[in-house]
């Protein structure tokens, strides 16, 4: 389990970098701590195409320095969740994201664009 906090905020910065490394788009992050025990953070970013939603995962499973408790979605390349704890990343195809909008949802954390 990733200790709250620092490990979490590290963690999440590290996953952004690894996102945008693959030309995730729309990348944000919303810090939920304050306003659910789920997890600290989400990270949510899009992307057009199958082969770029596998390549934006399979870059952040392959090259953080913790492993996912779970992975689900990896099978259809819609919506794929990365779940390691104290930080949940959803990766959208563009489609699926505007439909599901889970930003709104969570509204009332602090969210911060990642350009």
């Amino acid at each position: 389990m990733i200790k709250k906090t620092k490990a979490a905020d590290d963690l999440t910065a590290q996953i952004v970098e690894l996102a945008l490394d693959k030309k995730a788009e729309n990348v944000i992050s919303i810090d939920i701590k304050e306003i659910t025990t789920l997890t600290d953070s989400f990270i949510i970013c899009s992307a057009d195409t199958d082969v770029q939603v596998k390549a934006i995962s399979d870059n952040i499973r392959k090259n953080t320095s913790y492993k996912p408790i779970r992975t689900e979605g990896y099978e259809h390349l819609k919506w794929v969740i990365l779940d390691y704890i104290d930080v949940m990343v959803h990766i959208f195809k563009t489609a699926e994201r505007e439909y599901y909008n889970i930003e709104r949802l969570w509204a009332d954390g602090a969210v911060k664009e990642h350009p």
